[in-house]
């Protein structure tokens, strides 16, 4: 069975490729800086969302299953560089080829590791192979968006077309998981300035175990999975998750009661 990696990644501006665009002082603060790009955003384009070269990738967590075995994990400590962290999510691929799983991920995921990755100068030379070392990725690769080595449910689902696209969290509770808990993408920003990264990691995970959930779902609808796989397939992630310790996990698996 080829293994699956669900991954999922948290972003904040980032403070220093902005001041190096806008050509502001070195000694403006971090806030200052992304308060300014962040008014001359909304003023140019009605909205603060940051073009996604300018996102800086604070987590990146994933859910890998493989053989008999699934865990979750956010990539790296607190204290890792964003350059290490991107090099571990692409040194996993390297190591285990894997179907790779997302919500969202042609759309904003990977583009922004796409971006970091290159101003890094990380290695992510089997994830870019189109068939020059391996020639079945000419014909299923990561990088083509109707293939499936790379699956984003929210394109697949919504067929292609942004219209219909619907939230993960919506998504995940019309099935009966617990979806998100606390935070979203708006909040980790200001979570980010109070320090409170360990909080920012542990809601990545939280995602990335609805979207897995969402995942099982999807092949139990498309027929890779009887309904008797299907339930050991989550049984297997709640078993999972119940042998974790942390405050988030005591609070998705009370959720999902």
């Amino acid at each position: 069975m080829t293994p699956t990696l669900v991954f999922d990644i948290e972003t904040i501006p980032d403070a220093q490729g902005l001041r190096t665009l806008l050509d502001l002082p070195t000694d403006a603060s971090d806030e200052d800086v992304v308060n300014l790009a962040l008014h001359q955003r909304r003023q140019e384009k009605g909205t603060e969302f940051l073009p996604l070269h300018l996102h800086k990738i604070c987590a990146i967590s994933c859910a890998l299953r493989q053989g008999d075995q699934f865990r979750i994990w956010t990539l790296g400590e607190e204290e890792s560089s964003e350059a290490e962290v991107i090099q571990r999510f692409f040194d996993g691929i390297e190591k285990y080829t894997p179907q790779i799983i997302s919500w969202n991920g042609s759309g904003f995921d990977l583009p922004v590791l796409h971006y970091r990755g290159l101003m890094h100068g990380v290695n992510a030379s089997r994830y870019w192979d189109l068939g020059q070392d391996d020639k079945e990725f000419k014909w299923n690769n990561y990088i083509s968006r109707y293939h499936m080595r790379h699956l984003d449910l929210m394109d697949v689902m919504a067929m292609y077309s942004p219209r219909a696209n619907a939230p993960l969290d919506d998504l995940a509770k019309l099935c009966g998981f617990p979806g998100k808990l606390g935070m979203d993408g708006s909040k980790v920003w200001d979570a980010f300035k109070d320090g409170k990264l360990k909080d920012i990691r542990d809601y990545c995970e939280t995602d990335v175990a609805n979207t897995h959930l969402v995942y099982l779902r999807f092949q139990l609808m498309r027929g890779y999975l009887t309904q008797a796989a299907y339930e050991k397939e989550v049984a297997l992630v709640k078993e999972t998750i119940e042998s974790y310790s942390g405050v988030h996990w005591d609070a998705y698996l009370k959720a999902w009661a």
